[in-house]
């Protein structure tokens, strides 16, 4: 190779190994064109259990599809998680109206419905498929009060001021689009109306899930208050599990 070729080719070599510097030392730095108008970046260097979109400094779970339908309906999970408990916690009217977002086989619905004797829940999922396991356990379980919504990733498709919780178990962190949801979500609110989040501790590195599927109680608290949610209590009764409580602004509480 001659001198002057060497000459030549230097300052392609050193451009080079500078986008190499930037994509292992400041991946940060690396942002799609389009999210620069949105809360959202997207690094190219990212875990391999997300999707490599970054939200308020959290990366975002890869969802579990519904071929994972099995492990919602695990004879384990009362033991591991004492989703009864959840329930009980929740404090719910007869009369109240719940969206059970990200509600998969509607393990949570199914639940918290016998329960509403003159209200309904909402079962509120993306994937169409798990809405189909709720309708064919709808007529198993002769229970009428749970009604399917198919959503997308940035809309929950529910009426304003329609409801009065909303409750999400370990969904939130995989919402594609987490504040157009929450947005959504309050609008869907009565006034004084409440979300629950439930998520597993984050601060704990021995809870046994991976990262990316639990939360610190002061990133969601971080989020929630970015969509004008206030947060009013945080109960650690569960095994494994925050329970969040959040509740949207009474407009009468600012005339």
């Amino acid at each position: 190779m001659s001198y002057n070729y060497k000459l030549k080719i230097l300052p392609f070599i050193v451009i080079f190994l500078l986008i190499v510097e930037c994509l292992l030392v400041y991946p940060t730095s690396i942002v799609r064109a389009d999210s620069l108008s949105t809360p959202y970046e997207q690094r190219i260097i990212h875990s391999p259990d997300g999707i490599g979109k970054y939200y308020m400094g959290r990366e975002i779970a890869k969802v579990m599809g519904y071929i994972g339908a099995g492990w919602l309906e695990r004879p384990s999970r009362e033991g591991e998680e004492q989703p009864s408990k959840i329930v009980s916690l929740l404090n719910l009217k007869p009369n109240d109206v719940v969206a059970d977002i990200g509600a998969g086989t509607g393990y949570l619905s199914f639940r918290i419905a016998p329960l509403l004797t003159a209200g309904k829940v909402l079962a509120v999922d993306v994937q169409p498929e798990m809405l189909e396991i709720i309708e064919l356990f709808k007529k198993e379980k002769n229970i009428t009060n749970v009604e399917p919504i198919l959503a997308t990733l940035s809309d929950p498709n529910l009426p304003s001021e329609s409801i009065d919780l909303a409750l999400m178990v370990d969904a939130y962190h995989e919402l594609e689009y987490p504040q157009e949801v929450m947005q959504g979500i309050v609008k869907a609110l009565k006034p004084s109306g409440r979300v629950v989040l439930v998520e597993y501790r984050g601060e704990n590195p021995f809870i046994m899930i991976k990262g990316l599927h639990k939360m610190t109680q002061k990133q969601v608290r971080k989020e929630m208050q970015a969509v004008g949610l206030v947060w009013r209590e945080t109960k650690n009764l569960l095994p494994q599990q925050h329970l969040m409580v959040f509740e949207k602004h009474d407009s009468s509480d600012f005339s």
